[in-house]
């Protein structure tokens, strides 16, 4: 792997991990709010005061100077400590109502932007993941058995198919999500969501999966197989559908930046999760609100994070598909080659 895959790679992990140890990192639930903090900085720690002591960690609260502006300055009056893993949380203010621990700020309703990122990403990178998968797996159906049993039904998998595709996806997301209610509970519309974008990725799949199929079908091992004694079904998922997986890899890695974006596209035009959930998406149509990224640069870490995620899924697999599926087919090769079974 190239040093911009491993980078690609180590963006990836950072973020998922972040995203699993959510509950422990965040200091704040993501509905906790504080009115009299609207749009307030991110929170420095400092380890020496004013008169040049030092102390352990600690911080100093926010104060509102000009209401219009919404502009803060630390009070330095007073200083308040910092707790390790107190309440199940990695570090907190131990005064946390009247100076709360607030790394990246707040948004326009006084919740903690940090928190709610940290949830965010469980959410949008498991409703990508999983339809990701979901569209891998109902494309290697559909292009399978077309590939495999062509005719009549290759046909009408592929028109099928073809209709999905001849549209840009994001308006397809858009009007199958337009036509349902737009009151629904966050799960429903996480597993609605999952099942449109798995609908709509998996015809990319499938038509390479067809192809695939189509000519290994041909080939001299595949005819061993049936002149063996191979039936149609162990055929296809033994011996047929395997050549197919370096392909179906990077169209999956494909599918989840897109299925991210998708989703915050979703969530910005109010399709998507309800306000009290948090999602990049949610956070980003919150971020809206705001007069000016200038003055509050920190509710574009929404915007932040899904670039990174996307830019490290994209270093991650920019190597050649061939380089990629050669590898798999010298592996899937000597697979066979030692197996002596049909």
């Amino acid at each position: 792997m190239t040093m911009t895959g491993r980078i690609g790679v180590s963006l990836v992990v950072m973020v998922a991990l972040l995203a699993t140890a959510a509950p422990v990192l965040a200091p704040h639930s993501t509905e906790d709010r504080f009115p009299s903090l609207l749009n307030a900085p991110p929170t420095l720690p400092h380890l020496r005061d004013d008169q040049g002591f030092w102390h352990r960690p600690f911080i100093y609260r926010w104060q509102l100077v000009s209401q219009l502006e919404q502009r803060y300055e630390e009070d330095r009056s007073k200083r308040y400590r910092l707790s390790w893993m107190s309440g199940g949380h990695l570090v907190d203010s131990a005064e946390r109502l009247e100076a709360p621990l607030l790394l990246v700020g707040t948004d326009s309703y006084g919740r903690d932007v940090f928190s709610r990122l940290l949830f965010a990403a469980r959410i949008s990178l498991g409703l990508a993941t999983l339809a990701a998968l979901g569209a891998t797996l109902g494309g290697m159906v559909v292009g399978g058995l077309a590939g495999y049993i062509g005719g009549l039904v290759d046909d009408l998998l592929m028109r099928a198919t073809d209709a999905v595709m001849v549209l840009p996806a994001i308006y397809v997301v858009l009007a199958l999500r337009s036509v349902l209610p737009l009151v629904l509970s966050a799960g429903t519309i996480f597993v609605l969501l999952t099942a449109i974008f798995a609908i709509v990725g998996a015809p990319f799949i499938a038509r390479g999966v067809r192809g695939i199929v189509r000519s290994e079908k041909h080939l001299e091992h595949a005819v061993a197989a049936r002149a063996l004694g191979c039936n149609d079904l162990r055929l296809l998922l033994r011996h047929l559908l395997p050549a197919t997986w370096g392909f179906t890899a990077v169209q999956l890695t494909t599918l989840i930046p897109g299925f991210i974006v998708s989703e915050a596209t979703l969530s910005y035009v109010g399709l998507g999760f309800p306000d009290p959930v948090a999602s990049w998406g949610t956070m980003l149509h919150d971020a809206a609100n705001v007069r000016s990224f200038v003055d509050f640069p920190w509710q574009l870490s929404p915007a932040l994070s899904i670039f990174v995620v996307v830019a490290g899924l994209n270093l991650a697999f920019q190597r050649s598909p061939d380089l990629h599926y050669n590898r798999f087919d010298e592996t899937f090769w000597r697979f066979r080659s030692n197996s002596n079974t049909v």
